[in-house]
């Protein structure tokens, strides 16, 4: 890793039409638009979905390191999200976190080294940790 801070720029652009693109260098763009809750068409991501994917691909990049210094054999590692946004403190703002993993590993697994792979993942992943509202980790752990 090099040393820190990073910077990740990122800027987006709204056009007349209505369109918003999101540009990174060396990135393909974006289309980006509002969700359906927000009368957005819902066919694209948004910054809603965005956040959630965010923290579903964080916690599997963080996983990734962990388990591979943990000595961790594993063969499928599948990460869901669900974000959720309410109304708190009189702002809108995203007040959960949910979570859901499922790790498929080898038979002679040991579970509770998985579930601690998890659990450092979870509180490693540097996304979950630049965020306010409370997280939940649901792991279900295959074996086979």
């Amino acid at each position: 890793m090099k040393p820190l801070p990073h910077v990740y720029p990122a800027a987006a652009s709204l056009s007349a039409s209505g369109a918003v693109q999101m540009q990174a260098s060396e990135l393909p763009d974006i289309e980006i638009a509002s969700p359906r809750e927000f009368d957005g068409p819902g066919d694209r991501w948004s910054p809603e979905t965005l956040l959630a994917g965010a923290l579903a691909s964080c916690f599997l990049l963080t996983f990734k390191a962990i388990a591979r210094a943990s000595k961790l054999e594993w063969q499928s590692v599948d990460c869901a999200v669900d974000a959720t946004l309410d109304r708190s403190d009189g702002a809108t703002r995203f007040t959960a976190f949910r979570i859901r993993v499922r790790l498929s590993v080898p038979a002679t697994s040991d579970r509770a080294l998985c579930e601690r792979v998890l659990q450092k993942s979870e509180r490693g992943c540097l996304i979950a940790n630049s965020l306010n509202g409370e997280r939940t980790l649901e792991m279900e752990i295959v074996a086979g």
